[in-house]
């Protein structure tokens, strides 16, 4: 397990002084992303092949919104790993100890120049702390996108410099960041779930796609007919 103290600061706060759920995300990618220096065979072999670990799906559970300056405490720790796939529980718990985001996510092995899928050695496998699996409700990784009803709701978001991370393609935060302004502005968000297959990289043109489901909305991100990402957003 790895963890980190942080704060719902004012620019991680909306207008009504809650946190906002993609700040909540970039502070769980970075304690993701942390993790590895808690783990130095996996650090040193991801180091020597030129891989990186990219998020594949994610589902996050909306207990409550920090306010803001709440000290928060995220903590993530890896409870299955094979050669191409790890899974892993990302929490990030307020300042009464209790969970705010309840999360599971599964993360793929690439390599970082061709971005192709590879095999972590068992050895390295072997060498890692795996955690007990936390309480939350885990719903499949796969989205069942609606078969119709769904609208070209906008117009079509061009990736720019600032959508883009270390492994040159757009940040999977900045996906939800794309979905949530598409959504009505009184819409609370208590359970996302993403699911990441193309992933975009600077200058693509991403075509949105939503789908009202009553208290429900499906937002699929294309490039060129293909679909990039796929999210689920459930309110109350």
């Amino acid at each position: 397990m790895y963890g980190m103290e942080t704060t719902a600061s004012i620019s991680a706060c909306d207008e009504h002084g809650r946190l906002k759920l993609c700040s909540a995300l970039q502070m769980m990618q970075d304690c993701s992303e942390l993790w590895i220096d808690s783990e130095p065979e996996v650090k040193r072999f991801f180091e020597e092949q030129g891989m990186c670990q990219v998020l594949a799906s994610r589902q996050v559970d909306v207990v409550r919104e920090p306010v803001r300056g709440e000290r928060l405490r995220v903590e993530t720790s890896i409870y299955e790993m094979k050669p191409k796939f790890g899974f892993r529980n990302t929490f990030v718990y307020g300042a009464d100890g209790a969970p705010c985001y309840r999360t599971w996510s599964m993360g793929a092995f690439a390599d970082r120049t061709t971005g192709k899928l590879r095999a972590v050695s068992d050895d390295v496998i072997a060498s890692m702390t795996l955690e007990n699996r936390l309480d939350m409700d885990y719903l499949d990784r796969r989205i069942a996108v609606p078969a119709d009803g769904g609208i070209a709701a906008a117009e079509p978001f061009r990736a720019m410099r600032s959508d883009i991370d270390y492994n040159r393609h757009v940040n999977n935060v900045n996906y939800v960041r794309m979905g949530l302004d598409l959504l009505p502005e009184d819409f609370r968000v208590r359970r996302l779930r993403v699911e990441y297959r193309v992933p975009a990289r600077l200058g693509d043109v991403l075509e949105p796609v939503v789908f009202d489901g009553r208290g429900t909305w499906t937002v699929l991100l294309r490039i060129g007919g293909r679909t990039s990402a796929v999210m689920e957003f459930a309110g109350e």
